[in-house]
């Protein structure tokens, strides 16, 4: 009888801890953040793996610190990262935590330290070349996490920020039936691993690069339900905070036309939000052939040559003219 109420209490145990939303374990601040060759050395001693492109043949301009989507890692910037410092500009892209190769991976971090760790990034792009000007660049969730920060660290030494897709499906636009799925699975199964499966979305015409994910093993393809419900967290704040941007920093916000992921009503709703500024401090730009990875996209060469511009003469209409489009 002991043994029965011994085993019945066990069991009990683990069905309340795997009932249990769980939040990465951040240690406390014990050695000083770096850019080392080959990652971002945090105050609380992680190595996140980051990649770094440098202009080879033409002077600096800029340092562009870049963050990820969802489930995804540093590997998403090659492209990008390559393209842009063809064009005279520094690219610095880790793995944020909880993807790629970090430690506790799968597991959400929290908003307040993926904010933390791009403000601290942002310092270190800027000790590393005083001189220029530096740039947050973010895809998806990446772009989120950017608006988050912005709303809370005025104080990041930062000139502007450039959001491809940012992810702003936030629960002011979820529907009531997916918060209260949400709630359900959060209550019965949060850290239970689920993969969409019968879904079919197109995020880019760059079918080589979506099959190189779906190969990658550092793309993560189960995502824990604690997790999702944190990126809807993020996408809330990141919601709310378009409509605090100002003219400092300056920013530029593109969408594509043939988004597949985020939903039509959510980007018309935010961009609705976003204030009236002139052009050399806030920029909306919307292209025509772009998907949700317009950044990794086939003609993603376009955003390039935009973006470049847009650092060198924020007052200057875009090359390819997305920013007039109505």
């Amino acid at each position: 009888m002991r043994l029965s109420r011994v085993v019945v209490l066990l069991a009990a145990l683990l069905l309340t801890v795997a009932c249990t939303p769980q939040l990465q374990e951040i240690g406390p601040p014990v050695d000083t953040p770096a850019f080392t060759t080959k990652a971002f050395h945090t105050a609380d001693g992680v190595d996140l793996p980051m990649k770094t492109w440098l202009p080879w043949d033409r002077p600096l301009e800029a340092s562009l610190v870049a963050l990820h989507g969802f489930n995804d890692y540093n590997r998403a910037f090659d492209a990008p990262g390559k393209g842009l410092a063809r064009r005279g500009f520094a690219v610095y892209a880790f793995d944020q935590r909880g993807f790629g190769g970090t430690p506790q991976r799968g597991i959400w971090p929290g908003a307040d330290q993926m904010i933390q760790d791009l403000a601290t990034a942002a310092t270190l792009a800027k000790a590393a070349h005083p001189d220029k000007p530096v740039y947050l660049i973010g895809e998806s969730m990446g772009a989120a996490v950017i608006l988050a920060a912005v709303a809370q660290h005025t104080e990041m030494p930062i000139d502007g920020i450039i959001l491809a897709a940012p992810a702003i499906w936030g629960w002011q636009t979820q529907s009531p039936l997916n918060r209260k799925l949400f709630d359900f699975a959060m209550a019965v199964m949060p850290r239970v691993p689920v993969r969409p499966n019968g879904v079919y979305r197109e995020p880019s015409n760059n079918y080589q690069m979506l099959r190189q994910m779906g190969r990658d093993p550092k793309v993560i393809k189960d995502t824990r339900v604690d997790a999702a419900f944190g990126l809807v967290e993020l996408m809330t704040l990141a919601f709310d905070a378009g409509a605090k941007l100002g003219p400092s920093p300056r920013w530029l916000i593109m969408f594509g036309d043939r988004e597949d992921i985020l939903t039509t009503d959510s980007v018309a709703r935010f961009v609705a939000t976003l204030p009236d500024l002139p052009p050399a401090e806030g920029r909306l730009a919307l292209y025509p052939q772009g998907y949700h990875m317009m950044l990794r996209d086939l003609q993603a060469r376009i955003i390039y040559d935009d973006i470049a511009a847009w650092i060198r003469d924020p007052a200057a209409p875009l090359p390819s003219g997305a920013d007039t489009r109505p």
